[in-house]
C-alpha cells in the first residue's frame, strides 16, 4: 500500500547510466513511498525513463549545487522527504524503516541511516572511510535521537558524518532553505551545521539501508580535483574549532583526497 508519509525525489542530472537502477530500487520498497523526478537539465534521457517507470518529472532552474538540492527538496508534498542520488540505490526497508522511526521520533528535523559504498559492481560495507565515519556517530549508536546543539555538532567537529543520499527531510522541522549556499563541496556538511543549531533532532538509523556509488565522475571528485574543497573543509572546520586545530585537520583530510572518501 502506498503511503502518504515519505517521498523520494530522484535529483537528475544530465545522463547518468545508473539512474534506472536508482529508480528501480526505490520502487521496490517494502513501504511503498510516493516517488518523483527533479532536474533541472530535463533531456530525452530522463523523460524516457521517467515514462518508462510513469513517474512524474519537476522541472527547475539550476542555480547553485546547494539551490538544486533545496529544490528537489521542495518537490514532494509529503512530510518526509529523501533526495535520492541518481547514482546511488536504496535497499527495500529504507523507507519503512524511515518511517518507523519518524513515527518514534517526529520532532527530528533529519532522519539518516548508516550506508554503504558502491565502486564499479562491487559493495563495500567496511572500509577505512566508514569506520571512521561509523567512530564518530558512535554517540548515536549509543542513542538513536540527539535533540541538543552541543551533541549534534559533537558528531560534525571531526567531518561530514551524516551521508546526504542516506538523509530523509522532516519537513515541517526544517527550513525552506536548507542547502543553498556559496559551497560547492560542503553544501551538505555546511546544512548539518546550521541545522545543529536549531530546534529538531538528528536522527540515525545504525543500519546499511543505501549504497552511494563513489566514481571518478562524479561531481565530488570534480570538485576534488579542482582544489575547492580542501579551502572548503578549512571554513567548515573553523566553525567547531580554533584555526591553528582547523589548519592541522584539513592538512589530515588533503590525504584522503585521491580516494574521495570523505564525501
Amino acid at each position: 500500500m502506498q503511503n502518504n508519509l515519505h517521498s523520494f525525489v530522484i535529483l537528475a542530472f544530465q545522463e547518468s547510466p545508473y539512474l534506472e537502477d536508482c529508480i528501480k530500487s526505490v520502487l521496490n520498497q517494502t513501504y511503498r513511498s510516493q516517488i518523483v523526478i527533479a532536474t533541472t537539465t530535463k533531456n530525452n534521457y530522463i523523460a524516457d525513463l521517467a515514462k518508462k517507470y510513469r513517474l512524474q518529472i519537476i522541472e527547475g532552474e539550476h542555480t547553485t549545487i546547494g539551490g538544486d538540492f533545496d529544490f528537489a527538496v521542495h518537490s514532494a508534498n509529503t512530510p518526509l522527504v529523501t533526495v535520492a542520488h541518481q547514482d546511488d540505490i536504496y535497499e527495500k526497508k529504507y523507507s519503512e524503516e524511515v518511517v518507523n522511526i519518524f513515527q518514534k521520533y517526529p520532532k527530528s528535523s533529519i532522519i539518516f541511516t548508516d550506508y554503504y559504498e558502491i565502486r564499479g559492481i562491487k559493495k563495500t560495507f567496511t572500509n577505512t572511510n566508514l569506520k571512521i565515519k561509523r567512530a564518530l556517530l558512535l554517540p548515536m549508536r549509543i542513542k538513536n535521537s540527539l535533540s541538543t546543539s552541543f551533541m549534534k555538532r559533537l558528531i560534525l567537529r571531526f567531518g561530514c558524518t551524516v551521508c546526504c543520499p542516506a538523509t530523509t527531510f522532516v519537513i515541517n522541522n526544517c527550513p525552506k532553505t536548507i542547502f543553498n549556499s556559496r559551497f560547492k563541496c560542503n553544501c551538505d556538511w555546511h546544512a548539518w551545521e546550521k541545522l545543529s543549531k536549531r530546534k529538531g533532532a538528528f536522527t540515525f538509523i545504525p543500519e546499511p539501508l543505501m549504497g552511494h556509488r563513489i566514481s571518478k565522475e562524479s561531481t565530488t571528485t570534480s570538485i576534488i580535483n579542482q582544489g575547492i574543497r580542501t579551502k572548503e573543509d578549512y571554513e567548515m572546520f573553523c566553525r567547531f574549532w580554533p584555526k591553528p586545530i582547523a589548519k592541522l585537520l584539513t592538512k589530515i583530510y588533503q590525504k584522503s583526497e585521491k580516494s574521495n572518501s570523505l564525501k
